[in-house]
C-alpha cells in the first residue's frame, strides 16, 4: 500500500484538488471502470458484503483507505445490499502535522471518521527485529477490538491488487511457500469479526490515478521507524524486499504484459495432485500418502 505522495497538508497543496462533487463524480464516471467496477466485482465475487453487516472502514489516512472509504459509500448508495458503515481512524501516534492532514482529507471528502487513540509507535519503536510486522499485528488487534466496541461485525483493510501479487512472489522467493492475501478471513481471536479487502482487483497504479486528477494529497506510512529509516538513509528490511519484488514485477512485466495478471491467478490454479505437499488447517499431506493408492 505504498504511496509516493507528500503526507504535507498546507494551504498550497490542496488549495487546487478537485471539490467534493467532482470527486464523487469521477469515481462515477472517469474512474468507474478501474476503480467502483472493480470493487463492486471483489464484493461480489468474494461475498464480502451480507445483509444487515456493519463495516468498519480502516482508514491510515493514505490514498488506498481513503479512496476505500469513498467507495463504500458509493456502493452504499446503490442499496442493493443494506449495510451500515463506521469509518475508524486509528491514531498510533501520529506527529501533528499528519494527524491534521487526515482529519483534513476526511472532512474534504464528507468521511465521518470516528479517531481514537494507541501507543503502537512508541510499543514498537525500540523493536529490531521485524517492527513492521509487529506494528501491522497490533494495529489489526486496536482495529477489531474498537470496531466491535462500535457495533462492527467486518473491518475492511485498504489492500489492492498490487499488494497481493507482491504477497504472492515474497511468499515464493523469501518463504518458500505458496499462499496468498485473501479477500477475507474470519478473526482467530475476536469471535464473530471478519476482514475483508474489497479493493484485492484494483491496481495501484489506477488508485494514483484518480488521486493525482483530483489533486489530493495523502499521508504515507507516517511512523516513526520510517522517518527515521528515512532520515539515516536506510529502509526496514521487510519494506526494502517488497521493494525488490516490486521491481522486479516491473522488469518482468516489460517482456510479458500479462505477468501481474499471471501471478494474481496461479494462486487460484493449484491442482493439489501436481505438488509435493500441502497444507490444510496445519496438517500436513504429502504425494506419497495416497501414492500407492491410485
Amino acid at each position: 500500500m505504498s504511496d509516493s505522495n507528500s503526507s504535507t497538508s498546507n494551504n498550497t497543496e490542496n488549495s487546487g484538488r478537485h471539490s467534493l462533487a467532482e470527486i464523487e463524480k469521477s469515481i462515477r464516471k472517469k474512474f468507474h471502470k478501474e476503480l467502483f467496477s472493480k470493487f463492486a466485482k471483489a464484493v461480489k465475487t468474494y461475498e464480502l458484503i451480507q445483509e444487515g453487516d456493519k463495516i468498519a472502514v480502516c482508514i491510515s489516512g493514505g490514498k488506498d483507505s481513503m479512496l476505500m472509504a469513498k467507495l463504500f459509500q458509493e456502493l452504499q448508495r446503490h442499496r442493493k445490499v443494506h449495510f451500515d458503515l463506521a469509518f475508524l481512524v486509528m491514531d498510533p501516534g501520529y506527529n501533528e502535522l499528519n494527524r491534521k492532514a487526515i482529519e483534513d482529507n476526511a472532512s474534504h471528502l464528507s468521511i465521518p471518521i470516528t479517531i481514537f487513540e494507541s501507543n503502537i509507535f512508541d510499543a514498537v519503536y525500540n523493536i529490531e527485529k521485524s517492527p513492521c510486522y509487529l506494528c501491522a499485528r497490533m494495529r489489526r488487534g486496536y482495529l477489531y477490538n474498537h470496531a466491535k466496541q462500535l457495533g462492527c461485525n467486518k473491518i475492511a483493510l485498504g489492500h489492492h491488487f498490487d499488494d497481493v501479487i507482491e504477497t504472492i512472489l515474497m511468499g515464493m522467493l523469501y518463504g518458500g511457500q505458496v499462499q496468498t492475501m485473501m479477500p477475507k478471513l474470519h478473526s482467530s481471536n475476536f469471535e464473530g469479526m471478519e476482514l475483508i479487502r474489497p479493493m484485492y482487483l484494483i491496481h495501484e497504479e489506477d488508485i494514483k490515478h484518480w488521486r493525482d486528477y483530483n489533486r489530493l494529497h495523502f499521508i504515507q506510512c507516517a511512523c516513526r521507524f520510517t522517518e527515521a529509516c528515512a532520515a539515516a538513509g536506510t529502509d526496514s528490511q521487510m519494506s526494502s524486499k517488497r521493494m525488490e519484488i516490486r521491481q522486479l514485477i516491473a522488469e518482468l512485466k516489460k517482456k510479458n504484459p500479462f505477468i501481474e495478471n499471471n501471478i494474481f491467478k496461479s494462486v487460484e490454479n493449484v491442482s493439489l495432485n501436481t505438488v509435493i505437499a500441502y497444507k490444510k488447517d496445519g496438517v500436513r499431506h504429502h504425494f506419497l500418502d495416497d501414492y500407492e493408492k491410485d
